[in-house]
């Protein structure tokens, strides 16, 4: 049986297939040769803080893009020596907080995953640039779970469409439509938002020479 939050499609992907499960010591611990461990403790040292802002890219609140990227290393932990090429590790613990999220999603743990931190970019108006960012993590909020994961692999995460099908188990096709999709229904939110703002501004200019 695969670890909770693994699947095969994942070991397809990045490395050997699974096993029927990580072997277990006398203790209970992982049987993982001491290289491999202290591997992948260098890879989430250095790794760590990278992981943590996808994580808060796909649940709201910080403490639960804590607990959702500790679950997900956990669950690699046991899985490591089967990533053979440490090059796509990055690109599996993706794939596993994404799965852990829906998890938790179809449990109610979390009532809705929006978009909670994007990207850091270079502006000229820090204003403008918190008023851009904090508009379009609203706006996310009202595409479907999937739809969301799409945008923010493919544009905040810079991951190609076949990078994004592979994350989330899903053609490459459907990433493309499901992308179509959803920058549609942005655009039409927020053209409905800015009609709103023009609509208020124009009530508020004729209270005023009232």
């Amino acid at each position: 049986m695969l670890d909770k939050g693994t699947t095969t499609e994942e070991h397809r992907q990045y490395g050997r297939p699974a096993r029927a499960g990580p072997e277990r010591g006398a203790e209970g611990g992982s049987t993982m040769a001491q290289g491999e461990v202290l591997e992948f403790e260098e890879y989430v040292r250095t790794r760590q803080d990278a992981l943590l802002r996808s994580a808060r890219r796909l649940v709201p609140d910080p403490v639960d893009a804590q607990d959702l990227l500790q679950t997900a290393l956990a669950r690699t932990y046991g899985r490591w020596e089967t990533i053979e090429d440490k090059r796509l590790a990055d690109a599996y613990l993706r794939r596993v907080m994404i799965n852990t999220r829906t998890e938790w999603w179809r449990a109610r743990k979390l009532e809705e995953v929006p978009t909670e931190q994007l990207p850091e970019s270079c502006v000229d108006d820090a204003t403008e640039q918190h008023a851009d960012r904090a508009l379009l993590m609203d706006v996310l909020k009202v595409l479907a779970p999937k739809q969301r994961s799409v945008v923010v692999l493919r544009h905040w995460e810079q991951m190609s469409t076949d990078e994004t099908a592979a994350a989330l188990g899903m053609s490459a096709g459907t990433v493309k439509s499901t992308l179509h999709r959803a920058l549609a229904r942005l655009r039409e939110e927020l053209e409905a938002r800015d009609s709103d703002a023009r609509a208020l501004e124009r009530e508020e200019r004729e209270r005023c020479a009232a």
